[in-house]
């Protein structure tokens, strides 16, 4: 049912001059499309398919009216997750403990602080400054994870940030928050866990890398399932492999480690199917997870057995 001009339900200013109203959220956007519930008029981007017609994000945050909760029928991206206030949230996060723990380990350098030595990713190695043994395969699992969240030069850290901060909002709208950081988590895992196995044992590395891969390999991924031009992600991820393996001192296992746990976990969130997404996002996670486990035993049965 149209409303009449100055109706209480239209945003202030919202009617344009050629008599269409503007989104009650995005004044600017002159629409002829109203919410089926409320009537307040709504743009393409607010517009939530309903059964009949569409409804405006309040009304479906608010409920269906049919028996479902408020949480069944909010909108969702196209891998199943809640849309969020701000997409950036986790990025953000993430930064920030890098940049922490960045912190920590320059000014505690100058204290000669041993942080990255206690850390860093390695296998097995003597390290008499530390008192023997240290490393993966002495038991010290927690370096597969420490090692990811670690950098030690200013370089380093800012292209991985810089890094980070482009790829990771668009991935943290495309496929909310939890399932956005699982695949970061998983594809940092994965890098440490290919360097472990591929790398000399006494062999250090850290880094945020593989991390950053993995959202390089699951933009890739998302794109595809879009149908959106590819030609600028894989020229990017081409120059990007080129440095892997032809410039010094970076750990490549860990880049291709986290490239391809990344680019699989995020083909399994982008095309489950609607009805079984649930199951085969925890699915994908859990094969992942249980690879990287595999991965690390093969290894430590190598160094120790």
């Amino acid at each position: 049912m149209d409303q009449v001009p100055g109706s209480p339900q239209e945003p202030h200013n919202a009617r344009s001059g050629d008599g269409l109203p503007g989104c009650y959220r995005h004044p600017d956007r002159q629409t002829g499309i109203r919410c089926t519930r409320c009537e307040k008029p709504i743009c393409p981007d607010c517009m939530v398919s309903a059964s009949v017609g569409f409804q405006c994000p309040d009304c479906v945050r608010g409920g269906s009216g049919t028996g479902h909760s408020a949480h069944a029928t909010a909108p969702r991206t196209i891998a199943g997750g809640t849309i969020a206030a701000n997409p950036r949230l986790v990025t953000m996060i993430l930064l920030g403990i890098n940049v922490a723990v960045f912190a920590a380990v320059y000014f505690g350098d100058r204290l000669h602080s041993d942080l990255v030595a206690r850390f860093d990713m390695i296998g097995l190695a003597q390290d008499p400054a530390l008192g023997g043994l240290v490393g993966v395969a002495d038991g010290q699992w927690y370096r597969l994870v420490t090692a990811v969240f670690l950098h030690q030069e200013i370089a380093h850290i800012a292209f991985n940030m810089l890094s980070l901060w482009w790829l990771g909002p668009p991935l943290e709208a495309a496929l909310g928050r939890a399932r956005y950081l699982t695949l970061y988590l998983l594809a940092g895992l994965g890098g440490s866990a290919l360097s472990y196995l591929l790398a000399a044992q006494n062999q250090p590395s850290l880094g945020a890398s593989g991390a950053i891969f993995g959202l390089l390999g699951a933009t890739a991924v998302l794109l595809r399932r879009l149908n959106y031009d590819m030609k600028p992600v894989l020229i990017l991820l081409g120059l990007n492999l080129v440095f892997t393996f032809l410039w010094p001192n970076i750990a490549w296992q860990a880049h291709v480690g986290g490239l391809v746990v990344g680019a699989a976990v995020a083909y399994g969130m982008v095309h489950a199917p609607r009805d079984r997404r649930t199951l085969v996002h925890i699915g994908t996670c859990v094969v992942a997870l249980l690879a990287i486990i595999a991965v690390v035993w093969v290894r430590t049965l190598q160094l120790v057995g």
